[in-house]
């Protein structure tokens, strides 16, 4: 078993362990998280600093490192051939970062996961279960793989939704699985589609493997899929009825305008360290399913669409922005802006720069880390006075000074102050939109005019919020809030401290994000030439 591998199963079998331990010791199934999640970690930082960027951009065959290859599934299928199904994982500068969050973030969530005090086998269970299918999405490089950990995905959250969050939290999970639901099903049918067009050139089976997917040299000349077919599906180019079914899929992920309504839902009612698994990885597979799948299997509709796309990343920034500037709710308002970075990642894949892609990959790694923050200091607050609404609060500063500090770096670093991740993701993305039509005509220049405007919306409503909760005189809704609401405790300052940390050094030394996918950027773009 490599390395990859014990990466992805770690969690799934410390889970089922805890499944498998009695009740009696159940006050240990949080260590044996947190554990689980820092030796994840750890394993997850040596692949990331030991990947090697200069051979990644070499060629197709270098691209992918700690690759894992083996036969899975093998079946006669009669005239259609044997069916082959590879468990075939990797990783390339795209997903060796996000690997890498992940295993952050999810280390994280099991040090905020204190206050789970129902069923708490279930809970870790669960959790653990929903690290390996996020992990194995980021590796999986069989697009049939990579299907079963997407959809793996589905089971633990509806389940740590609805039977850990809040009074509405049945409503949320079904909405929630049914968004996702309806968009995977759906992709399914061009899983399928793309398997009959591939044929695997060693073994001359169809194949799901993606890397010869995004090579049309692989796909028979009358398949649906390939160029030279012409197919047509309801009067439609079938490459681009593809594009735009997985497009949709990854995009509720996102989650795009308007296919977001789920996600305020879900953060709401989620409980604390399932929003921070929301807002700092689901969102994410979103944004890579669209790299790894959209893009680069269906390079020359997305040249074609890039005009949508970025329409769509402007449209959910100035969105997400301005229904954030009205919300009462604290969550609710971190949720919306959720939907207006991820606009950022848009409009970045749209322009198809170096530039562009550079900053919407620090864009989702920032967002990330400063999210989990943001969504970590609501916890802190609503499990003392279980209450969000905004207005109750006032003056929290001289009550809660250590809070006060931590909540300052991440609304800060959120609205892209210089000096911090954030500012460095954002700036990348508008140079590549801005850049974009003199480039390659892709997104005309008002859609980074769009973007900036979006920036300033951001910085209205993160200072607005500080400055109505932390500033000002101290005004608590009720007497009894003023005992309740002590300030952070070391296991809470220990959770803020590496992603604060993360937000500056990252803003001060990008390079080592940059240097580990900029060779993986600059062969991606060349599917767009």
């Amino acid at each position: 078993m490599g390395l990859l591998s014990v990466i992805v199963f770690l969690p799934l079998f410390l889970g089922i362990v805890i499944l498998a331990l009695p009740k009696k010791t159940e006050k240990s199934f949080k260590y044996i998280s947190i554990a689980v999640s820092l030796l994840q970690l750890i394993l997850a930082t040596y692949a990331y600093f030991h990947f090697n960027a200069e051979a990644a951009g070499v060629n197709q065959i270098n691209t992918y490192q700690w690759v894992e290859k083996a036969d899975w599934i093998r079946l006669n299928a009669g005239n259609f051939g044997t069916l082959q199904i590879d468990y075939f994982i990797g990783v390339d500068g795209f997903s060796i970062a996000l690997v890498w969050l992940t295993a952050l973030v999810m280390l994280i969530a099991s040090l905020s996961s204190w206050e789970i005090t129902k069923n708490q086998k279930g809970y870790y269970a669960l959790l653990l279960l929903l690290n390996t299918a996020t992990v194995g999405v980021f590796c999986a490089l069989d697009i049939f793989l990579f299907y079963v950990f997407y959809e793996l995905m589905l089971l633990p959250l509806y389940f740590l939704i609805g039977m850990w969050g809040g009074p509405r939290r049945e409503y949320a999970a079904i909405k929630f699985f049914l968004y996702t639901l309806i968009g995977s099903v759906f992709m399914l049918l061009v899983i399928a589609g793309l398997y009959f067009s591939v044929i695997d050139p060693e073994t001359g089976n169809h194949t799901f493997n993606m890397v010869y997917m995004m090579d049309q040299a692989n796909y028979q000349a009358d398949s649906i899929f390939s160029l030279v077919a012409n197919a047509q599906i309801f009067g439609v180019p079938a490459r681009m009825l593809a594009f735009i079914v997985v497009f949709i899929a990854f995009a509720i992920k996102v989650p795009v305008f308007p296919f977001h309504t789920w996600l305020p839902d879900a953060h709401v009612e989620a409980p604390t360290p399932i929003s921070i698994v929301l807002a700092g990885i689901l969102l994410k597979v979103g944004g890579y399913g669209i790299i790894r799948i959209a893009y680069s299997i269906f390079p020359e509709v997305a040249v074609s669409m890039s005009f949508w796309v970025g329409l769509l990343g402007v449209i959910s920034i100035l969105y997400g922005a301005m229904v954030a500037l009205a919300q009462t709710d604290l969550k609710r308002l971190i949720a919306y802006s959720s939907v207006s970075h991820m606009g950022f990642v848009l409009l970045g894949l749209a322009s198809l720069t170096p530039e562009g892609i550079s900053g919407a990959m620090m864009q989702m790694i920032s967002h990330g880390f400063l999210s989990v923050m943001m969504f970590f200091a609501v916890g802190v607050i609503y499990s003392r006075v279980h209450d969000r609404y905004i207005y109750n609060f006032r003056g929290l500063a001289s009550h809660m000074p250590k809070l006060t500090f931590f909540v300052t770096i991440a609304f800060f670093a959120s609205l892209g102050l210089p000096g911090f991740s954030a500012f460095i993701a954002e700036v990348f993305t508008l140079i590549g939109a801005f850049k974009s039509e003199s480039v390659n005509g892709f997104i005309p220049r008002w859609m980074a005019v769009g973007g900036a405007l979006g920036i300033l919306l951001g910085a209205a409503y993160l200072l607005w919020t500080l400055q109505r909760m932390f500033f000002g005189s101290l005004r608590l809704k009720e007497e009894s809030w003023y005992k309740a609401l002590t300030d952070i405790n070391v296991r809470e300052i220990l959770t803020f401290t590496p992603l604060a940390v993360l937000a500056l050094l990252l803003g001060l030394m990008p390079s080592l994000v940059f240097d580990v996918i900029n060779s993986s950027v600059n062969q991606f773009i060349t599917m767009f030439r």
